[in-house]
């Protein structure tokens, strides 16, 4: 629901308590110990500024370490990734990997006999493509994200032994997929991946089969680094994506609530994976502490098992964006959505993702509060002098005033030279969401714990999660893959436009 149904533009009083860490851990944390003996990989200091406020509640500087030196500091830290399941904050830190912190830091200290001076275990989250970087620099102790086990990464970090069964590259497909026979069906179709992964390496190697044998090869769609698997198959199940390659592991996790996904276990790309923990190659006491840790834990133990389970939840996961009736609303409405984006400065496919998650872009939506139409806005709002718009009863005003109020935020509090416009538009909607003052202040705490708060993904959404909670990260989540995919849908009308005018037809 927009900022609207709770407040006018000028809204500037929320209640917010600063945190006094964004490390996770299982207890308060002592004081660290010593100075650090071997310093870090100079190379990587511009990660930094993005994860040394994950250390900075425990005193110590980022070092390369062992498991003594660990122990004497009492601190171990894992690096992650945030996102659903694995590792996001709810009244809290919660997730897979902070259930592992806490089961490890109790080994830890039963195994050391610490006594009342324990060792603490804390949760670092960091982008993706930060995890291997922020370990060789010191800034982390163990990547703890679903890493699998490659080549490529065993020449710069140690693994630990297997956390995993044997794992396939697999498509999954949904609701909007074509039949697909076998992968040759794929030819000539468009598959969307993230570059950095695994998944696009297995493309190319199919391609060049496809190629041998005289077939149009897949055509690789770059998608957001931000994304992670869980999305995919999230958008693949709302009809948002045809076919998604995941490892197998993860829609089997994910079944219960991922429905009308459909695993095509018949369909690898490749096989003989598997996940694991990586530590520095300098850090063999560490590693042979994890391998015993693991063999005890990892997946087929009770503990693994329950945690695993634990954790697979319904969060409030986007919808189809492209069904038939959904399709036919956001072409009925996309000049509306261009014409006031265009005047207004925003992007006219993000103001129609967000229409989509506010209503569907059903005009009659009334909330319980009296939020009204497409773009969820109270009358209160709509005739704020910063919005000013009448009528919002009808389509049309109700999107002219639902773009002019996102083009306020953005203009009054998220703009600026330092701030992109795309991720000025994303922070635009976490304030539409959750209240100007509360965003502003939630970019400040994150400039202050070492997050970049010009960023949303990684960044700002992070302690927007621990001070307001999951609704209006995944609010801005949904927004983006709807963008998205209206994105991809704009494309393929202007090709086969393009098509048809070129065979005659137009």
């Amino acid at each position: 629901m927009a900022c609207g149904a709770k407040s006018g533009p000028e809204d500037a009083a929320s209640s917010w308590a600063p945190s006094t860490a964004s490390a996770s851990v299982a207890e308060d944390p002592a004081m660290a110990g010593a100075e650090s003996e071997s310093q870090p990989d100079a190379t990587s200091q511009q990660l930094a500024p993005r994860v040394n406020q994950g250390l900075k509640r425990f005193g110590v500087t980022p070092h390369v370490n062992d498991l003594d030196t660990m122990v004497d500091r009492r601190v171990i830290r894992i690096l992650t990734v945030y996102g659903p399941g694995r590792y996001f904050l709810e009244d809290g830190p919660q997730g897979i990997v902070q259930e592992y912190a806490q089961k490890l830091q109790k080994v830890v200290n039963q195994a050391y006999k610490t006594g009342l001076l324990t060792v603490q275990v804390a949760v670092i989250p960091v982008a993706r493509d930060q995890l291997f970087s922020a370990l060789k620099a010191g800034y982390g102790d163990i990547v703890m994200a679903g890493t699998t086990i490659t080549e490529n990464r065993r020449s710069e970090s140690a693994f630990t032994s297997p956390v995993s069964k044997p794992l396939k590259e697999i498509l999954v497909t949904g609701p909007s997929a074509p039949p697909l026979e076998t992968l040759e069906s794929l030819a000539g179709k468009t598959v969307h991946v993230r570059l950095s992964s695994s998944y696009a390496e297995s493309i190319r190697a199919l391609n060049e089969r496809l190629i041998k044998q005289d077939l149009a090869p897949v055509r690789i769609e770059a998608m957001d680094e931000s994304l992670e698997d869980e999305d995919l198959i999230e958008m693949v199940d709302a009809g948002l994506l045809p076919w998604a390659i995941v490892d197998d592991y993860k829609p089997q996790m994910w079944r219960e609530v991922f429905t009308r996904t459909v695993v095509r276990d018949d369909l690898v790309l490749r096989s003989g994976g598997r996940l694991a923990w990586a530590v520095r190659p300098s850090n063999p006491k560490l590693l042979q502490f994890l391998n015993t840790f693991v063999k005890d834990n990892r997946e087929g133990t009770l503990f693994g098992n329950v945690i695993r389970n634990r954790y697979i939840r319904d969060f409030d996961w986007a919808e189809n964006a492209i069904g038939d009736e959904e399709l036919s609303r956001y072409r009925a409405l996309s000049s509306y959505f261009l014409k006031y984006g265009v005047n207004y400065g925003i992007d006219p496919t993000l103001l129609a993702a967000q229409g989509f998650q506010e209503s569907r872009l059903d005009q009659s939506v009334r909330s319980h509060v009296g939020a009204i139409g497409v773009m969820q806005l109270l009358p209160s709002t709509a005739k704020d002098k910063n919005v000013a718009i009448p009528n919002i009863e009808e389509v049309e005003p109700n999107i002219e005033a639902g773009a002019k109020y996102m083009a306020f935020l953005k203009s009054r509090y998220f703009s600026g030279p330092e701030i992109d416009e795309l991720n000025g538009a994303l922070i635009s909607l976490a304030a539409y969401n959750a209240g100007p003052g509360r965003i502003r202040r939630l970019r400040r705490e994150a400039e202050e714990r070492g997050y970049n708060p010009n960023l949303w993904f990684d960044n700002v959404e992070v302690i927007v999660a621990e001070q307001v909670g999951r609704e209006t990260v995944q609010y801005v989540s949904n927004i983006f893959k709807y963008y998205l995919t209206y994105r991809w849908i704009n494309v393929a009308d202007a090709e086969r436009a393009a098509a048809r005018k070129a065979s005659g037809i137009d």
